[in-house]
């Protein structure tokens, strides 16, 4: 609400996560096809500033209306876990459709993380990622891991990257791992790595405390989209 009053358009962009058009179409992001999740979020943000080349454009599932309602210098996204893959993800595909990013617990060095089979949730992962210690596989991972894509010296958006000191499962390195290497290769905005030292991977139980971290986050998008 804080920031639709102040004029945002919020979008949900679910990509492969149910079965809105069939079971076929979540299995088909699975595996060597897991790009496809990818290239949903890139045509639903190329949609959003009006791109005529989007795929998601000509959908007949998506309806006409907020087609080309922002352009990319007012386009902030956000994603956690899994989800921050997918930004990282989409960040290297294009990172001139954003202004701004979030990426909150990003499981962004994949093949690293999920060649460990000790990590929680790992061995139950590789179902829908694959094994990387499969040579098909690692290649697969290798070649959209947002930690190994980074487009040396391209123009990068403002990026507040999360983490927890504690978290079992996106383990700390792996946010700072990420924001160094984009202030390293990349000529991008504010690279901002905000580490919890209490939390773990679903960050503040405490209603306060989650209340101060949401109003810190979009601090940093109201800062980094009013920007001229």
């Amino acid at each position: 609400m804080p920031l639709l009053n102040r004029g945002f358009v919020y979008v949900l962009a679910h990509c492969r996560g149910g079965g809105e058009l069939g079971r076929p179409w979540y299995e088909n992001a699975k595996y060597l096809n897991k790009k496809h999740t990818f290239n949903d979020f890139v045509d639903i943000s190329k949609w959003l500033v009006g791109d005529e080349e989007s795929d998601t454009a000509g959908s007949t599932t998506t309806p006409s209306i907020g087609k080309g309602i922002t352009a990319p210098h007012k386009l902030s996204i956000e994603g956690r876990s899994a989800g921050g893959l997918l930004i990282g993800a989409s960040l290297n595909q294009q990172p001139e459709l954003y202004n701004a990013a979030i990426l909150g617990v990003p499981f962004v060095d994949v093949a690293c993380t999920m060649v460990d089979s000790t990590v929680p949730l790992t061995v139950a992962e590789w179902e829908e990622w694959g094994n990387p210690n499969e040579l098909r596989y690692f290649d697969y991972i290798m070649s959209y891991s947002p930690m190994e894509n980074v487009k040396e010296g391209a123009v990068y958006p403002s990026c507040l990257v999360i983490g927890g000191l504690h978290d079992p499962r996106v383990q700390y390195w792996e946010p700072a791992k990420y924001a160094a290497t984009l202030r390293h290769k990349t000529r991008s905005g504010s690279v901002i790595v905000k580490m919890d030292m209490d939390s773990g991977h679903f960050s503040a139980s405490d209603r306060y405390k989650s209340l101060r971290e949401t109003a810190y986050e979009y601090a940093f998008i109201l800062d980094t989209l009013t920007r001229e």
